[in-house]
């Protein structure tokens, strides 16, 4: 079940206690005194309001317009309340509290705009009311209702109710959008701790799978590389020798990943250039063939200079990961903008923005969890590599992306003295 049926339903449940509370009340109340009038006309409204609850409920199990359901109660509810009120005597009752109940289910189930509509219909239909009887346009429910009352009083007391009404939107808005802000960090961070659960499973996997698979591996591509010197062989025995280790280098790269993902990097700490570490980044993508001159490649960290104290290898392997994901993200060509900006005294920008394909939003809720590609063959660990990284070092990820636009990731990396870094 949704949220919004689940707040819808408990308006329902909600409207039904309030009512059964208010028939209690009464029937305490008559049952406690011979002086109290007849209700007749009350309970005939309580009953009302239970066949309207049940109407909504039916209305609520099959139909799915959920949000025009709940305007049509909150506006039934006001009318049913102004009932209540005129039937208690209008401005000269104690009824028009019932009001803050219908503005309160307005704010929780529709949202702050409908929390000050409820409020304005109340206030309409209250001060509608009050004015109709003190000008006796509407007559008293009952004649011993009427009591001689000054205009003043009167319209302190409209203005007293209103200010409630509007006062209760207000409080109940700022209430829930709180509330609503922390649902929404409470499910991003439950949403982190399942990329956590699942890092923590692809690094388990790895140390499993490493020892049996590296050391054989490297065997294989170091005997070929050997057969290959030292052998006369045919181009196309050369051709396949090659694939063999073009092969190796790529499922060792695999694995790499999957190590990165375990424990922290053993690399020791050091101050290093970012700018050229990037730079020497792009030379090995122009080597490996995977930048072409299809791409085309801009941004200040040709010429750029910041000095970061952190772990060069890591480093290098997110301006690899983000890179090699832009260029996959544009088969047909494109252009990539990388820029190393300090933004103040303690903290460094980085951004890689591409004018690929680019990410739907159910892409870029999932691209930082371990085994989700976009890309046909990817395993679905480098934006997780990246993103493990990044958190190691307290740094932030931000991500603007539109289907057919393109993608800009921002990294936010704080700047820290060497002498902090080592005590940590």
């Amino acid at each position: 079940m949704t949220a919004v049926k689940r707040v819808f339903r408990a308006l329902i449940i909600s409207r039904m206690i309030i009512v059964t509370t208010l028939l209690v009340s009464a029937v305490v109340i008559q049952l406690s005194t011979d002086s109290f009038l007849p209700l007749g006309p009350f309970y005939a409204l309580i009953a009302g309001s239970y066949a309207l609850s049940l109407i909504y409920l039916l209305l609520f199990r099959w139909d799915t317009h959920h949000r025009a359901q709940a305007y049509l109660q909150i506006v039934f509810d006001l009318i049913l309340i102004t009932m209540l009120v005129y039937i208690s005597g209008g401005i000269n009752g104690n009824l028009y509290f019932l009001y803050v109940f219908a503005i309160v289910a307005a704010s929780l189930v529709l949202g702050n705009r409908a929390a000050f509509l409820a409020a304005s219909l109340a206030a309409i239909l209250f001060g509608g009311l009050a004015d109709g009887m003190y000008y006796q346009l509407i007559p008293y429910f009952r004649q011993d209702q009427f009591r001689e009352i000054s205009v003043g009083l009167v319209l302190y007391t409209i203005f007293l109710a209103w200010g409630l009404f509007f006062v209760m939107a207000f409080l109940v808005n700022y209430l829930a959008q709180n509330l609503r802000k922390a649902r929404e960090a409470l499910a991003g961070a439950q949403k982190e701790l399942e990329i956590k659960e699942r890092q923590a499973a692809a690094g388990r996997m790895s140390a499993l799978i490493a020892h049996e698979i590296r050391n054989p591996l490297a065997a294989i591509s170091g005997s070929v590389q050997v057969l290959k010197k030292e052998l006369a062989v045919n181009p196309e025995q050369a051709r396949l020798m090659d694939i063999v280790l073009t092969e190796s280098r790529r499922v060792s790269q695999s694995i790499d990943q999957f190590l990165s993902l375990a424990a922290p990097g053993k690399e020791s700490f050091a101050t290093f250039d970012l700018a050229l570490t990037m730079r020497e980044t792009m030379t090995m993508l122009k080597m490996s063939g995977e930048l072409d001159g299809r791409i085309a490649v801009k941004g200040n960290f040709e010429t750029a200079r910041l000095d970061f104290y952190g772990n060069p290898g890591q480093l290098k392997q997110v301006f690899w990961n983000l890179t090699r994901n832009a260029l996959r993200a544009m088969p047909g060509g494109g252009e990539l903008a990388i820029d190393f900006v300090r933004e103040a005294k303690d903290r460094v920008a980085l951004r890689f923005a591409d004018t690929g394909k680019g990410m739907s939003e159910e892409e870029k809720a999932h691209m930082f969890e371990p085994f989700f590609s976009r890309f046909e063959g990817g395993l679905g660990l480098g934006l997780a590599v990246v993103k493990k990284i990044v958190d190691d070092c307290e740094g932030q990820i931000r991500v603007v992306s539109e289907t057919l636009r393109g993608t800009e990731i921002l990294i936010a990396l704080p700047l820290r003295p060497a002498k902090t870094a080592e005590r940590e």
